[in-house]
């Protein structure tokens, strides 16, 4: 099987293929879980407002999707580190104060895009 070695990217690529592996199972975790309580929550008909609890599990999925395919965790960036190697969870500390930054910049836009998904989908399911 052939390998990809990544490259620290600042605001681009902080996250090796073995850390992206693991988002893309958060990612569908919490799709997962949204789809199947959304089921439950129409099927039984459970009042609107505990229909938005939807929102906790759709932002896992939308935030471990969003980082997968960005090559870039949110976490790590808010925390000023990178693990481009092959170990999961050995980060490196950013170096350069403008790299942090725009790693930072990447990781609200995850964070915030993620929070609206989750938004939008516990707000669809609420209507149903």
């Amino acid at each position: 099987m052939i390998q990809i070695q990544r490259e620290y990217v600042a605001g681009g690529c902080n996250i090796s293929k073995e850390e992206e592996n693991l988002r893309w199972t958060a990612g569908w975790l919490g799709a997962g879980l949204t789809l199947a309580g959304g089921l439950a929550f129409v099927a039984l008909g459970v009042p609107a407002v505990w229909r938005l609890t939807l929102f906790l599990p759709a932002v896992m999925g939308a935030s471990g999707f969003l980082q997968a395919g960005m090559h870039f965790c949110a976490n790590y960036g808010m925390r000023g580190v990178f693990n481009v190697g092959s170990e999961v969870g050995q980060t490196r500390t950013v170096e350069g104060a403008e790299f942090a930054k725009k790693d930072k910049a990447k990781a609200f836009q995850i964070l915030g895009l993620s929070v609206l998904i989750g938004v939008a989908v516990a707000v669809v399911t609420a209507v149903l």
